[in-house]
């Protein structure tokens, strides 16, 4: 078989491979094999509900700026697993839309390669990779391979036994906002969930969180100075500028106030809050409620007293009853998309839990986003790389 990107794809999508089975003894395995690579890296480690993607891209973007080479980790993809596994520094401290010449991202060739490498060697030694194990042990070899300064590193499901969770130490562990989401693995309170993400946590490292966790410091730096620079639109990302600068200040206090602006200029984070004029559009990954909540609030201040048009779609195992209350208003134009993931809602499950009547879009509907209303995409990530292709979007993200 050729190590090429699309075989690596068929790879990770395999049947055997796709799929979540939280626990450190398989990675631990893999990584030994593989020399340990993450112990000769410098990371921060950042879990939480939601908010963690926006807090890592502020994160690299400062650490860029600033003249580091810095590693960034995050998941899921939208387009390209390749968008998963970054190395950025100035002048190009920014992941760069697809397509684009210049990139952070791993090259496909690079990638194919390490990924059956790894699968290899981890088949020939009856170790039992999943998808995002064998996606993570490529990231740190990758990372150590390229001598990278910082790893601004993202958890993938929870914490504790989360595959990223083999470092034994850090230079700072960041908590975003807590609540309800993956209650079937994490738990069903806030306490449980917090207990999950809690386990990035290492002994004398610091620990910076908004929630009230053990041995974790609140953010303790103003944002008023600085909120004007940051590229990334919606009111929640007040909260992760906070988070990100307060690690900057704890970590890398030596980084002054200008190469932060600088880099809070240069910050890219698609498909969070993301606003394509040309088509008078938002497109939102919030896939949970508290996302959701999030998106609303951010929709009234930026956008009041204008008609609404939504294309919704989500997971079956998302409180999608919860989500579809707190978005719509009576007079919102509403549409739910079937998505080709196989946990993906259907028309009629989304409508029994909605007290607003919406049409289904298939195929035969045309949507007219020059008519006046704002347009927004929203409710997984799963669905925004079909709906870009479906509307001509996709140069746009």
């Amino acid at each position: 078989m050729k190590y090429t990107y699309e075989n690596a794809v068929a790879l990770l999508t395999s049947v055997g491979k796709f799929h979540i089975s939280l626990g450190l003894d398989r990675m631990e395995q893999i990584l030994e094999l593989l020399g340990n690579p993450q112990e000769k890296l410098n990371c921060i480690h950042v879990a939480g509900t939601n908010g963690k993607g926006s807090v890592c891209s502020i994160l690299t973007a400062i650490l860029a700026e600033s003249g580091k080479k810095v590693g960034l980790y995050t998941s899921p993809h939208i387009f390209k697993y390749t968008e998963r596994i970054q190395i950025l520094s100035s002048p190009h401290p920014i992941p760069l839309p697809i397509g684009a010449k210049v990139s952070g991202y791993i090259p496909d060739d690079v990638f194919a390669r390490y990924v059956f490498e790894i699968s290899n060697l981890a088949e020939k030694n009856n170790i039992d990779l999943t998808e995002f194990e064998i996606l993570t042990a490529v990231m740190f070899k990758y990372f150590a391979d390229n001598k990278v300064d910082v790893v601004v590193l993202e958890t993938g499901l929870g914490g504790r036994f989360d595959a990223t969770n083999v470092i034994t130490r850090n230079l700072c562990s960041v908590i975003t906002h807590i609540d309800f989401d993956h209650t079937e693995r994490l738990g069903d309170t806030l306490e449980k969930i917090s207990f999950e993400k809690a386990g990035i946590i290492k002994p004398d490292c610091p620990c910076i969180s908004f929630e009230s966790l053990i041995n974790a410091k609140r953010p303790d730096v103003k944002i008023d100075e600085f909120i004007d620079y940051l590229s990334l639109r919606g009111k929640y990302q007040h909260e992760n500028l906070a988070l990100a600068l307060s690690v900057i200040k704890e970590v890398f206090p030596e980084i002054g106030n200008d190469i932060i602006k600088e880099g809070l200029k240069k910050v890219k984070h698609p498909c969070r809050f993301q606003y394509i004029k040309e088509k008078n559009l938002i497109i939102d990954g919030a896939h949970n409620p508290n996302g959701i909540e999030a998106l609303r609030t951010s929709l009234d201040e930026f956008f009041p007293n204008v008609k609404r048009r939504f294309i919704f779609g989500c997971l079956k195992n998302k409180d999608y009853k919860k989500m579809l209350g707190l978005l719509f208003k009576e007079d919102d134009e509403i549409y739910f998309y079937h998505f080709s993931h196989s946990n993906s809602c259907d028309y009629h499950e989304l409508q029994a839990e909605c007290p607003i009547k919406a049409c289904e879009l298939t195929s035969e509907v045309r949507i007219n986003f020059n008519d006046g209303k704002l347009n927004i995409i929203c409710g997984s990530f799963y669905m925004i790389s079909e709906l870009a292709q479906k509307f001509d979007i996709l140069r746009n993200i």
